[in-house]
């Protein structure tokens, strides 16, 4: 298998990061990618830092927003300009382990799988590994998804060739959520999840999940807004989400022994 994937990558004010998460993608087993990356309107040395890393890599392309667009609107910049066969997502703090690509897509085309995800280990801000692993579902169908995001998103692709370009839900926050529902939805059979860890997700202070308040205001509107609920069913849906995330879902992070 030869197809080529669509990376695409988001950044704002990414300095500290972007160049790791960039070289995990260099550094891909699997080689027929192409990497699309953009700025949206950054005030460090995100920019600066990319086109110094990317001038070796003509399969890096960099796009910079004029003005600051929001994640949603800049990650389907990224989705209307890939070419690939396959649309898959890296944040510019985030991580692939080198065999990502490889493995990932060997699972599609040897399980006829249109939409795929795997588990992923959860790093501190420097780095360091926190023995902790965030196990994806064997299996995600729709409704399973609609009680909770089990898609981390640096480990989601898609096939283009079936599916089409699936564009990102225009809200300040958990557009990923909303895409992954979407595509899913579209797909009309569910995700396939891969046990193996084919990422990092670095766990940030100033992350939305370490807010409580702002984490149940988003997962509203995804319901609210995102998928246009009445307000009572948007209610009605955040209990369900609310046991679902803190009693069904929280047992797929688990501890790793590395000893």
């Amino acid at each position: 298998m030869n197809a080529l994937v669509s990376i695409i990558t988001p950044m704002f004010n990414s300095e500290a990061y972007i160049s790791e998460t960039i070289n995990s993608i260099i550094n891909q087993t699997y080689p027929n990618w192409e990497l699309l990356l953009i700025d949206d309107c950054s005030t460090d040395n995100t920019f600066i830092i990319v086109q110094k890393l990317i001038s070796k890599h003509p399969n890096i392309k960099l796009i910079k927003n004029s003005t600051n667009l929001g994640a949603a609107i800049t990650r389907n910049k990224g989705i209307e300009a890939a070419k690939g066969a396959y649309i898959a997502f890296l944040d510019g703090d985030d991580v692939w382990k080198p065999k990502k690509l490889e493995t990932q897509l060997a699972f599609m085309n040897s399980n006829d799988c249109d939409v795929c995800f795997s588990s992923y280990d959860l790093m501190n801000e420097d780095g360091t590994f926190l023995n902790t692993q965030v196990q994806a579902l064997k299996t995600l169908p729709y409704k399973k998804l609609l009680k909770s995001n089990y898609v981390g998103n640096l480990t989601g692709i898609y096939n283009v060739e079936v599916l089409g370009k699936i564009l990102s839900p225009n809200l300040q926050k958990r557009q990923d959520w909303l895409l992954w529902l979407a595509v899913i939805k579209k797909s009309g059979k569910p995700a396939l999840g891969m046990e193996e860890s084919l990422a990092y997700y670095r766990v940030r202070k100033d992350s939305m999940s370490s807010n409580k308040i702002n984490l149940l205001k988003h997962n509203y509107w995804v319901y609210k807004k995102g998928l246009g609920f009445s307000t009572i069913k948007s209610l009605y849906f955040m209990l369900i989400f609310l046991f679902e995330h803190f009693f069904i879902k929280s047992r797929q992070t688990v501890v790793i022994n590395t000893i």
